[in-house]
């Protein structure tokens, strides 16, 4: 975050981004090589514009969508009992917007927008949807997984408008990210230092480790902190329907892809995932009851 800021700060006196940019990962021993060591110039951008602050406001605006969306989404089978517990897990996740360092945090402005096109989503009016993801899009590349998910649902669907938006989106994502790496190149330096790559396959303790960090886990014993961590995901399973389905894939995609890439310094992606994912335990006792019921009925046919 504070290297960031210094961005930032370069480019309110009048460099170029990624000018900036690259004088600042230089400057602090980061690499850059790959480009995508270097940030999308979106949000930095976006505070240009807003200010810090003033991105920091719009998540806030965001997340009051994502809770009115929740609220008012006809087709989740949710009673109003969970609706409510869910918003207000919602609000709390979101309130990480309170913090002044929020606004400079690509995953997790990218984890908001990401939580907006999932709760907005609807069969008869799904363009909401898919600006909040093209925002995403914008600010993280790593928000590319949740849209080509979300066009394998379309195909699998039929539904072909929403399909053809989807491969439209992601074709102008591959000539924004070319013309991203071809900025970057530009300005590299034959003595820039390059990344360790992304192939740790270190595990499902980094997803977790990341959960239980960035919320308030982090203060119960590990043990407990990894079931709280992991019941969330079993709420979206067991909640059904599209959504359901959608949002447990979403969030098992991204834990697999942590898993499978992220180095444990990367444990941060999981923002990615908040603050949806959280309001999942909203959904998890009907889940584990519903599951505790079918295989007591399981157990007594075969008896």
């Amino acid at each position: 975050m504070a290297l960031y800021a210094r961005i930032h700060a370069r480019m309110a006196a009048g460099e170029g981004y990624y000018t900036a940019a690259l004088a600042e990962h230089r400057a602090s021993g980061y690499p850059t090589r790959p480009f995508v060591t270097i940030r999308l110039p979106t949000l930095a951008w976006a505070q240009g514009l807003l200010g810090v602050d003033g991105v920091r406001w719009l998540a806030l605006a965001l997340v009051a969508a994502s809770i009115t969306a929740l609220l008012r989404h006809g087709a989740l089978a949710a009673s109003p009992a969970e609706r409510i517990i869910a918003a207000a897990l919602l609000a709390a996740g979101g309130g990480a917007a309170l913090v002044r360092v929020a606004g400079y945090d690509h995953d997790f402005i990218a984890g908001v927008l990401l939580s907006l096109a999932l709760l907005a989503w609807r069969r008869d009016r799904w363009w909401p949807a898919l600006v909040a993801a093209a925002a995403a899009l914008a600010v993280r590349e790593l928000a590319a997984p949740f849209v080509a998910l979300w066009l394998a649902f379309a195909l699998l669907q039929r539904r072909r408008g929403e399909a053809l938006g989807l491969a439209a989106l992601l074709a102008v994502f591959a000539i924004g990210t070319g013309l991203h790496a071809a900025a970057v190149s530009a300005g590299q330096l034959p003595g820039d230092l390059a990344s360790q790559g992304w192939d740790a396959r270190a595990g499902y303790a980094v997803p977790l480790a990341g959960l239980t960090q960035l919320t308030g886990l982090r203060h119960l014993p590990p043990m407990l902190a990894a079931a709280l961590a992991v019941l969330p995901l079993v709420g979206w399973a067991g909640l059904g329907g599209r959504t359901g389905l959608f949002a447990a894939a979403w969030f098992a995609g991204l834990a697999t892809m942590m898993a499978l890439f992220a180095r444990p310094a990367n444990s941060y992606w999981a923002e990615l995932a908040l603050p949806a994912y959280a309001i999942g335990l909203a959904f998890a006792p009907r889940a584990l009851a519903d599951l505790l019921a079918r295989l007591a009925a399981r157990s007594s046919m075969q008896s």
